[in-house]
């Protein structure tokens, strides 16, 4: 082995060590400390403002339960007067109706509500909306599925307003239903 060639190999790995060692250092030394500490204080503190919420509204929901099944354990129980009340907010007045809208209405005729016929009331009689409360207590969005399975023709129809006119007629608000369906007829303004 010729020890003369051992310079050339040692030489350039010196370098290339020293050169590692200072560049190392000198980029560690100019690098920049980024200090998220604060950034990471109001991530907690929101954390923590979201944890209580939650607590809030699970106790709401827990509370709002136990007085839904307190009513249910009740129901039957209440007195004269309190199940008159209830029942007269249910009732279909049928002369009422006639006289906001000038004709007879049928109870729970889906065609009363503005944007609905003979057709369109029977997608909803397939989906089992067959009452105004059942539609006044559907989504926007699951009105537009029952449009949607009656195909292309149906689907231009807007039924933004459909629950809300199904629940006044349910509640029997004839008057301002009539006044609204006056105030947008076809749904517009």
């Amino acid at each position: 082995m010729n020890f003369d060639n051992i310079w050339c190999w040692l030489i350039p790995l010196l370098v290339g060590l020293i050169c590692g060692i200072i560049g190392y250092y000198w980029g560690k030394g100019k690098g920049e400390v980024i200090d998220n500490t604060s950034e990471l204080d109001t991530l907690k503190d929101k954390n923590a403002q979201l944890q209580r919420d939650l607590e809030a509204c699970t106790k709401k929901l827990e509370s709002t339960k136990a007085t839904a099944k307190k009513s249910r354990a009740n129901n039957g129980k209440g007195t004269a007067s309190s199940l008159s009340a209830k029942a007269s907010v249910f009732t279909f007045d049928a002369d009422a109706a006639k006289a906001a809208f000038g004709k007879r209405v049928k109870q729970d005729d889906l065609k009363i509500v503005e944007g609905i016929g003979p057709k369109i009331e029977g997608l909803f009689h397939n989906f089992e909306i067959k009452t105004w409360k059942a539609l006044s207590e559907a989504s926007v969005a699951k009105c537009q599925e029952v449009l949607d399975s009656g195909g292309e023709r149906y689907r231009i129809h807007d039924p933004s307003s459909w629950p809300m006119q199904a629940k006044m007629a349910y509640e029997g608000k004839w008057k301002g239903l009539v006044k609204w369906q006056d105030e947008h007829k076809a749904g517009k303004f």
